[in-house]
């Protein structure tokens, strides 16, 4: 296993991690500078099944996607981070889950303390299960793995129904049974993003959605509040909506091209895309 996002973690101020949930989501973003990817589940379940993030994916659904995606981040010398979800069931599937996906590539597992089904953190009607049970997760996700670069994030979603309180003293006990890296979802002020920042020594998540439950700051910001990552997994699928939506309708109203969309040019798309090799493939093996 890599150790390419430990090294990461280690330099200065707060890494930016872009939500991907596509091949070409992934490659545009590997090239657009970043120094890691994050999977995330909401965009990936819903580009992969169009359906929502509300624990209707399966371990199997999700693994053959990080072991895709991870590959082709792995191009581009970039490490993944994979959302787990809830480990997708008890004990022994969270041990299954950490050994696929760590198989498949993933530099870290985020795993969740939420009652299966799950929803998306931004969402509401979430609830948790007890905080003994997700301590038996972690430590359980930290015996299996086989690697020390693999890492666990933990994280927990009590703030939302339980207070900010208990998902702080959640994250104390889930950082005492061996989590690497510690998430609190949906604060819901900087005040509670500044308090979280200066509860814990352990490299911290802020979970960047626009239109969600928390102020929405860049990675400069969150630095100097203490966060070490900074997710921002609605951007893409948030702006890839946004554009089909135009050029659709576009083409819809003028049942014809949507000339007037700004669109991708083809020519740098068959690059994106690796044509190139292709052509220069079928070039050095061709007949005559």
């Amino acid at each position: 296993m890599s150790d390419l996002l430990k090294r990461a973690l280690a330099e200065p101020g707060a890494l930016v991690a872009p939500g991907i949930f596509d091949l070409i989501s992934l490659r545009i973003a590997a090239r657009s500078g970043f120094k890691a990817l994050y999977m995330t589940g909401y965009g990936t379940v819903a580009s992969h099944l169009g359906l929502p993030d509300a624990g209707l994916a399966s371990f199997r659904d999700m693994v053959t996607r990080v072991a895709t995606m991870a590959d082709a981040a792995a191009e581009y010398g970039l490490p993944l981070i994979a959302d787990g979800d809830t480990g997708y069931g008890g004990l022994l599937n969270v041990a299954h889950t950490i050994k696929g996906y760590e198989a498949a590539g993933a530099a870290a597992i985020q795993l969740e303390d939420q009652n299966f089904p799950k929803k998306c953190g931004h969402t509401p009607g979430r609830t948790v299960i007890p905080a003994e049970e997700m301590v038996d997760k972690i430590k359980v996700a930290v015996d299996t793995r086989r690697d020390g670069n693999f890492l666990i994030i933990a994280r927990t979603d009590a703030r939302t129904i339980h207070g900010l309180d208990e998902a702080i003293r959640r994250m104390a006990l889930y950082s005492e049974a061996g989590a690497d890296i510690l998430f609190v979802e949906s604060p819901e002020s900087r005040d509670e993003l500044v308090r979280i920042g200066r509860s814990f020594d352990k490299p911290l998540v802020a979970n960047m959605v626009e239109g969600g439950r928390t102020p929405v700051l860049n990675a400069a910001e969150l630095g100097d509040l203490g966060f070490k990552i900074a997710l921002y997994p609605a951007t893409g699928f948030l702006a890839v909506g946004a554009a089909l939506t135009a050029a659709y309708s576009e083409m819809a109203r003028r049942q014809g091209s949507a000339v007037d969309v700004p669109l991708h040019s083809f020519e740098d798309f068959n690059e994106l895309m690796g044509f190139k090799d292709v052509w220069e493939f079928e070039r050095r093996h061709a007949r005559g």
